[in-house]
């Protein structure tokens, strides 16, 4: 942990105070003309896309809102469903992440009309009147268009050992075993995917990333502390127990509003904060 905070404060002193327009994600400040569906049906029920775009290939033009119209009646369910509609049939310049469409790899986590979560689970408001506006999760650096930089996130996951520490051998040499209360404890915590729509809704996060770890890690943090399996208790508190890593949440909740899991993440931060105080 300490060597991922030096890293960081040598990082943080090698660049300015406010991160350059060519590297961090700015408001779009123009819009383009709509697109519109090439197939739409006869009677179609149109509703408009506007997708935040930045290119790193033309890095002094701001990014900028393309206007996408998509008929509901020729797309899936799912915002996911409209953002490959847009790729396969009017603009393969748009880029994103995707993967599994089920909820499962976080890969396609943005921000759609205010909220941070996942396109594939995310509905499209069949509310035509309205257009819906999907960003690149905020307060990262852009990659492109949706895509943010999440370098430093799995940095900070990996920082924490994200895995079983016990080196003594069972006494049959078989798995290592928890009683079903045991095993309960872990509910709430081992579904999360990694998707950092939580820390990158958390203010303290925006504000501190190179050294508080915010709820996605910190969640993670906890689900090794509350392993009764785990042999290394001592250790990661040791490595926690600092006025930065865990200490810069204060309780906003964020973190728990958006979670497309429906997880805990403001729970498990207070949880580990009560460990560090015994």
């Amino acid at each position: 942990m300490a060597s991922l905070r030096t890293t960081s404060r040598l990082f943080a002193a090698s660049r300015p105070f406010f991160r350059p327009a060519i590297f961090a994600r700015s408001y779009a400040t123009a819009e383009s003309a709509i697109s519109v569906d090439p197939i739409a049906s006869e009677n179609p029920s149109l509703k408009t896309f506007k997708i935040y775009r930045w290119n790193p290939d033309t890095p002094s033009e701001k990014p900028t809102m393309q206007s996408y119209q998509l008929d509901l009646k020729k797309t899936g369910p799912m915002m996911l469903d409209a953002l490959i509609r847009i790729k396969n049939e009017m603009d393969p310049t748009l880029t994103f992440r995707r993967s599994c469409r089920e909820g499962i790899c976080g890969s396609c986590a943005m921000n759609i009309d205010g909220v941070n979560t996942l396109a594939c689970l995310c509905r499209i408001p069949t509310d035509t009147a309205s257009e819906s506006r999907i960003y690149p999760l905020p307060h990262t650096y852009v990659v492109k268009d949706l895509v943010p930089d999440l370098t430093l996130f799995y940095k900070q996951y990996k920082s924490i050992k994200p895995y079983l520490q016990n080196d003594t051998p069972t006494a049959d040499g078989l798995e290592n075993r928890q009683s079903p209360e045991e095993r309960k404890k872990l509910d709430g915590l081992y579904e999360c995917i990694l998707c950092a729509c939580c820390s990158t809704s958390c203010p303290s996060y925006w504000w501190n990333s190179e050294e508080y770890l915010g709820p996605a890690i910190l969640l993670q943090s906890y689900r090794w502390l509350a392993d009764s399996r785990d042999q290394k208790t001592a250790e990661r508190k040791a490595a926690l127990d600092n006025n930065m890593s865990v200490y810069r949440c204060h309780t906003i909740l964020n973190c728990t509003r958006t979670c497309p899991k429906g997880l805990n993440p403001g729970l498990a931060v207070a949880e580990v904060k009560k460990m560090l105080a015994v």
